[in-house]
């Protein structure tokens, strides 16, 4: 569904597209089966982004970015969608959140970051601290001119392939209307640094190929150079960058449901049962119709979000109904194609109990779906009283 999209970002959303079906699409099933992504291949499809100019296109062109507005960019997230997350991490978005690098981080972590020659991975998550951003544990204690860490995280996305971390941890605490609460401060911490340890982390059912990470601080000392924004003000810095992050995993939804739905569609229309194709019984062709409306409101919601961030919005709450729907979007989607493929979709000759699999995930991270209803019942309660 490519309404309304100028020549540009048609051209845009073809150039991806062709992207993700000749480099990743030949690769993927091998690297989700070992989980192990060839060092020589990450570098291959990194450096073919870099040729095609999309690297760090959620960037600025100030920084060395494409300076893609927000619907295009989530047509490109789209797009890298229909592929495997283990490799499209290598066409190359580093955080948002490092725009608010200053001074000497910038030629330390942003250019180089922006520019491919570093990876970034953002570390918020700990063992009791999930939806909690404010109950993490992970602490960092001022001494001298430097910051001492200590602490854990886990389901650290892709940290086994990143040159630096972006992590938050607690440095104090505030009283505030809903009782303590612990003050935030991010830091730049680059890998190696002593006292600051990568760990392999849980196996996941979803995303085999695209690895979360443990990562363990004891007494790991940083200068306070390297605190990213400001002392205490982490909270607000992590708020600003998951709105984009969450989007993103719409974007992402919508791209793996409509790959999911193009084969359903196919196969419904080629396989035949009782003498001619399954999609003329009304039990696959409703199926197939409830797909594809699904699909379209969940795209619509998700470009329209990122039309109110262009645009200069509020759009906090179309966000996280975008993030919401289409992440259950996709789970009912991957089912339904699944049932119309019957026992051969549950087969590894297909990819489609992967995309089954890797659909779970996409309604915990980034917010969960409770988290997204309660910012959307928030917005419409609040200004109400209530």
């Amino acid at each position: 569904m490519d309404f309304g999209l100028s020549e540009e970002q048609e051209m845009i959303v073809k150039t991806v597209r062709g992207f993700v079906e000749t480099e990743i699409y030949p690769r993927e099933n091998e690297v989700e089966r070992t989980g192990f992504v060839p060092p020589d291949l990450a570098a291959q499809i990194r450096r073919k982004c870099i040729d095609l100019g999309f690297y760090a296109c959620n960037f600025p062109e100030e920084a060395g970015g494409a300076g893609l507005d927000h619907v295009t960019f989530t047509l490109v997230e789209r797009e890298l969608g229909r592929g495997s997350m283990a490799l499209t991490v290598f066409f190359g978005r580093p955080s948002g959140i490092l725009m608010a690098c200053e001074g000497e981080q910038r030629e330390r972590y942003l250019l180089p970051a922006v520019r491919g020659e570093k990876i970034d991975a953002l570390a918020i998550t700990e063992p009791d601290a999930g939806s909690d951003m404010r109950g993490m544990k992970c602490s960092a204690r001022s001494d001298g001119g430097d910051f001492v860490l200590n602490g854990t995280k886990h389901f650290i996305s892709h940290a086994d392939v990143a040159d630096f971390i972006i992590v938050f941890a607690a440095t104090g605490e505030e009283e505030t209307p809903r009782g303590l609460k612990k003050k935030i401060t991010a830091f730049l911490i680059d890998r190696g640094t002593p006292g600051f340890e990568i760990l392999k982390g849980y196996d996941s059912v979803s995303h085999r190929g695209y690895h979360n990470c443990t990562l363990s601080f004891a007494d790991c000392r940083i200068s306070a150079s390297q605190v990213l924004g400001e002392v205490h003000r982490g909270f607000e810095l992590a708020n600003q960058w998951l709105y984009g992050t969450r989007l993103t995993v719409a974007a992402t939804c919508v791209g793996r449901a409509r790959r999911v739905f193009d084969m359903a569609l196919s196969y419904a229309a080629e396989r035949k049962q009782f003498g001619r194709p399954i999609g003329a019984n009304q039990g696959v062709s409703f199926k197939l119709a409830d797909m594809i409306t699904e699909i379209d409101a969940a795209d619509w919601l998700t470009l329209s979000a990122a039309w109110r961030l262009d645009a200069g919005l509020t759009s906090d709450r179309e966000i996280a109904s975008a993030k919401l729907y289409a992440s259950e979007m996709l789970a009912r989607v991957t089912d339904e194609a699944i049932q119309i493929y019957g026992g051969m979709g549950l087969m590894d000759d297909l990819p489609l109990s992967r995309f089954w699999r890797d659909a779970r995930v996409e309604r915990i991270w980034d917010g969960t779906s409770e988290i997204q209803r309660h910012i959307i019942s928030r917005d419409l309660l609040r200004p109400l009283g209530a």
